[in-house]
Order: C-alpha cells, then sequence, then structure tokens
C-alpha cells in the first residue's frame, strides 16, 4: 500500500484494503396495510431480493461511511444493477486524503456472482486492465472490501432478518414507502442466499465482529427495495481496533438498460499487486 495511505490511522487499509490492494398481511408485493406484526415484516423483508429479481434492473447509488480512531470518511457509488443477472456496474469516488489535496480517479467496479472487478485502482495495475477478486475469499465477503455494498447482496442479506418492525410510512426521492427497521443475521442469510451470493455471505459471517446486522430498509408499493442502509462492525486488523461502517444503496428508475460486460480474460491483470 503506498505511504500516503499508510497515514491515515488505518481507516482506508480496513474499510476497503483490498480496493487499494489488489473492498396484517401475508408479507407479498403490493402490500398496502400501515399496520404489521413482527412476523409480517420479517416475511415483507424476506421477499424482497426476488421481488427485485422480477423487477429486472435499476439504477444505484451507494454510500459507505466508515469511522475509526475519530476519523469519518465517506466513499460514494453510481452505477446500474441487472438484478436477474446478478451484474452492475459501478463508478466508485474515494475521498480525499485529510489534507484536501490528493484527488484520486474513480474506480470503476463491476459486480458478479462470486467475483469483483476493479479498473484504475492504481499501485502497479497498467490502466487498461482490470483487477479480479474472488468474494468468497474476502473476509467480508465484499460487502465492504470494494467500497459499495453488492446492491443485490444488501438485498439478500434481508433473507437474514429475524425480527424487524414496521416503522411507518415516508418517501424516498418524493417515492412512498414503508419504512422497516430490524436485524439480520448473516449466517441466516447465506443459507437462504442464491448461489451467487451464499459463499460471500458465509465468508462474511465468520470474517465481521458480529453476524448480526442491524439495517434500515425501505420498500414501495410494489415490494420493491428503493433503500437500505446496514451496519457492519469489523476489526481492523493491522491496529486491532473496531471499525464502524454504515452502507446504504439505494435503487430507482427500474427496468432501466443495465448491460453489463465481464472483461475477457485477457484484459485481467495477472501480475502482483504492488502494496
Amino acid at each position: 500500500m503506498v505511504a500516503q495511505e499508510e497515514r491515515r490511522n488505518g481507516w482506508m487499509a480496513a474499510a476497503v484494503g483490498l480496493m487499494v490492494c489488489v473492498t396484517g398481511c401475508s408479507g407479498g408485493p403490493g402490500v398496502t396495510e400501515d399496520t404489521r406484526t413482527g412476523a409480517d415484516s420479517v416475511e415483507v423483508l424476506h421477499q424482497a431480493a426476488d421481488t427485485l429479481r422480477r423487477a429486472g434492473s435499476a439504477k444505484t447509488r451507494t454510500s459507505m461511511e466508515m469511522a475509526t480512531g475519530g476519523t469519518r470518511v465517506t466513499i460514494r457509488g453510481e452505477g446500474v444493477y441487472d438484478f436477474e443477472e446478478q451484474r452492475g456496474r459501478l463508478k466508485v469516488l474515494l475521498p480525499q486524503d485529510p489534507a484536501g489535496d490528493d484527488e484520486h480517479r474513480p474506480i470503476t467496479e463491476l459486480l458478479a456472482p462470486g467475483a469483483l472487478f476493479m479498473k484504475n485502482r492504481g499501485a502497479g495495475v497498467p490502466s487498461d486492465k482490470w483487477v479480479r477478486v474472488e468474494t468468497a475469499g474476502l473476509s467480508d465477503g465484499n460487502l465492504v472490501t470494494g467500497g459499495a455494498t453488492d446492491p443485490y447482496a444488501a438485498a439478500e442479506l434481508l433473507r437474514g432478518a429475524r425480527t424487524a418492525a414496521y416503522v411507518g410510512k415516508t418517501e424516498v426521492a418524493g417515492v412512498p414507502v414503508r419504512h422497516y427497521r430490524g436485524t439480520a443475521d448473516l449466517d441466516l442469510a447465506a443459507k437462504s442466499a442464491s448461489e451467487g451470493n451464499r459463499d460471500a455471505l458465509k465468508a462474511a459471517a465468520k470474517g465481521f465482529a458480529s453476524a448480526q446486522v442491524p439495517f434500515d430498509a425501505y420498500l414501495d408499493d410494489e415490494g420493491r427495495l428503493r433503500k437500505v442502509r446496514h451496519r457492519f462492525s469489523f476489526v481492523n486488523g493491522r491496529q486491532k481496533g473496531t471499525v464502524a461502517v454504515s452502507s446504504t444503496t439505494l435503487l430507482y428508475e427500474f427496468g432501466v438498460a443495465a448491460d453489463v460486460t465481464l472483461p475477457e480474460s485477457a484484459d485481467i491483470f495477472a501480475g502482483k499487486i504492488a502494496e
């Protein structure tokens, strides 16, 4: 890792280390009741990922806020996601250095079942090459490493909801939504997840400081997830401290064209990643 980033008290190493090193109702869609039991709310959330697959695709904006040692930083992303193919494309912007004088080129990320591809990640990788990372090999299952949580993985985390409460009606970007708050269990989510996310969520269940993930989820009248915020906690191996991460995913313009083509093998960097 470059010397300048070593001076950041470990926050970037902890949160996006591999990104810079290689980061009453039945519960069906269309629910209109305002009052739900806890069991009903859990069932609604368990179906959120399947509802997204039926929706096909969407544009997405992501935000990941990290706090450690008194330092707080935010990484933002924007792109599209194909829920049927479980593929997405994001432009991820790293924050400036604390001094405010170091600009980073946006990192292009391609999300796919079991893999994360990154371009413009710097540190010795040619500008025309991609870095490929196996998400099941990451201790956080790529829920944090890439600086953005895969939107479909974020929805599949809700399959692990054990407790949830219906908070009430509100709006997200002008769209009426229903707000749910609860806690998801990573082990349970992994057991119920699609094949593409199962191993990554299993890795996260083992790698995070806690397998219990508090969340706030916002679903529209068709049961589509419009916004979800997860709060992760993991151990910073370099400084032996706990890092708190808040990851937010926004989804909008459902049905948008989202053709995501993965790199050919010849375009993937095969050399050693500089540190």
